[in-house]
């Protein structure tokens, strides 16, 4: 039986110097980040920018929901494999962040195909609910990824994909010895996810770990 390889620093920086390239304004962002010490880790990795450009052109996507934008990193990825008439809702909570983030979509000018609303997530998410996505993104405070996923799933179209940041949590979701309130909850949710029989569903080892699945 085949295994996954072990990816070193080296390997990893070959895999994304053959992938697929960084738009410049995607790049900004990532300088910008690391200019902000440890909330850093809020961006999603390039690899991941990677995998959602290309699973939203190869699905056809059109209407997606981000929980979580941070400073924009994720949504970009996602706005500019969208069509031009193509739409993203991205939710967040931290006005100041948001602001970062809408600079560098008008500068990307993608900014016609995203909407922003600056709410406590699960607000937004009740207001909105009578809405229909083709994907949702899902990266935002880990407490609340439960009640994200249930809610998510009830507002995505049949064969569309929800996706979850973060369920490897740097690895220690296999390390029986942690059980902080934030680990015991990224396990409680993969196990959950494991058994729900309305999606199809994959572990990929992108970033901190992406669960993708798929309604059925």
């Amino acid at each position: 039986m085949g295994s996954d390889l072990n990816i070193t620093k080296q390997l990893q920086d070959y895999i994304l110097k053959h992938g697929l390239k960084l738009h410049p304004i995607q790049k900004e962002i990532i300088n910008y980040n690391l200019k902000l010490g440890d909330v850093k880790r809020m961006q999603i990795s390039i690899s991941q920018c990677q995998f959602l450009h290309l699973i939203i052109k190869v699905s056809k996507i059109k209407k997606v929901l981000e929980i979580g934008t941070f400073t924009g990193l994720s949504t970009l990825s996602m706005a500019l494999a969208l069509p031009d008439d193509g739409e993203i809702i991205a939710l967040d909570k931290d006005g100041e962040t948001n602001k970062i983030a809408v600079d560098f979509f008008k500068k990307s000018h993608q900014d016609h195909k995203i909407k922003t609303i600056i709410k406590p997530a699960l607000e937004t998410l009740i207001n909105i609910r009578n809405d229909r996505f083709d994907l949702i993104f899902i990266d935002a405070d880990k407490m609340n990824y439960k009640k994200y996923y249930q809610i998510s799933l009830e507002m995505l179209n049949i064969g569309g994909l929800i996706i979850i940041d973060n369920v490897l949590w740097h690895g220690e979701v296999v390390d029986k010895s942690i059980n902080d309130k934030y680990t015991k909850n990224i396990r409680e949710l993969n196990d959950f996810i494991s058994k729900d029989k309305r999606v199809e569903k994959v572990i990929v080892p992108f970033g901190d770990g992406m669960t993708v699945c798929r309604k059925i």
